[in-house]
């Protein structure tokens, strides 16, 4: 059973945080942090078998971030990249979490490196699931604009969900199951039909952050041990994947097989195997 506890984010935004492990077991809560962090137009519960298996040794909370889950969404944001890490920020002081391992997909990984680089003292380290440290360029925002605009919305049934993202969606190159899943994870009943709990144009003036600028400035400034993962089929090539390690202090670099963008949705097994001994390694406070 899911347990909500709200955070107060930058500006008063009100986020949840969710711990998905099965009662606390006595000491619990001296165990070492971790704050899980989705991708853009993710939530909270994609990290749930994640956070469970890290319960056992762990205190793992998983955030749904500021236009995400059940996380509120301003109508005037801001969305840029500073309200997303004093989000985090907020979070792991008002969880009592730190210092945390941080471990993000996506834009989730973007703002773990960037909290790292920007705030030491709360993070022990990171983990970087498939998100590039280059700038996309402005063509990337203007192919997510019309590709938003593809969506049959509403869906009538879940099972339309399931299905279009999984195998109709132009984007889809062969049957990908697991991604209808994610997506229909991000839906929520409605009058008319089945809809994103988010903001298209949210997550848009969200993904501005790197599509147009490039971060490995910051990533460089990480000084925590950082493992980068990487799907093999994911949007994080190899050649950029092992040049953010180089980059990187003390940077460490993993793959998984037939694993896509949502590495740790498409292959949990493996996804665990690729994280879990770099976590055993770090050295204990």
């Amino acid at each position: 059973m899911a347990r909500r506890i709200d955070v107060t984010g930058a500006g008063g935004v009100r986020l949840a945080a969710w711990d998905f492990a099965d009662p606390p077991k006595p000491g619990r809560r001296n165990a070492p942090g971790v704050l899980l962090l989705h991708g853009l137009m993710g939530r909270a519960s994609h990290w749930a078998d994640t956070a469970r298996w890290l319960g056992e040794r762990h205190r793992a909370l998983a955030l749904d971030q500021r236009g995400h889950g059940r996380s509120d969404k301003p109508v005037d944001g801001p969305w840029d990249r500073e309200a997303y890490v004093a989000d985090a920020v907020a979070a792991l002081e008002q969880l009592d979490l730190a210092p945390a391992v941080l471990i993000g997909h996506a834009m989730g990984a973007l703002t773990a490196w960037q909290l790292a680089a920007r705030r030491p003292d709360l993070v022990r380290a990171v983990v970087v699931c498939d998100m590039r440290a280059s700038a996309l360029g402005p063509a990337s925002q203007r192919e997510w604009e019309h590709w938003f605009g593809t969506w049959p919305l509403p869906f009538a049934t879940l099972a339309d969900v399931h299905k279009w993202f999984g195998e109709d969606d132009p984007w889809v190159e062969r049957p990908h199951p697991s991604r209808g899943a994610f997506y229909a994870e991000v839906m929520a009943e409605s009058a008319d039909g089945w809809r994103p709990v988010f903001d298209p144009a949210q997550m848009l003036a969200s993904r501005a952050a790197w599509a147009h600028h490039a971060h490995w400035d910051e990533l460089a400034q990480v000084r925590c041990p950082t493992l980068v993962v990487r799907g093999l089929d994911g949007e994080l090539g190899r050649a950029e994947a092992q040049e953010m390690v180089r980059v990187l202090p003390q940077g460490q670099y993993a793959e998984v097989a037939d694993a896509a963008h949502l590495v740790h949705y498409d292959q949990p097994e493996a996804w665990r195997a690729a994280i879990e001994p770099f976590l055993e390694d770090l050295a204990p406070d």
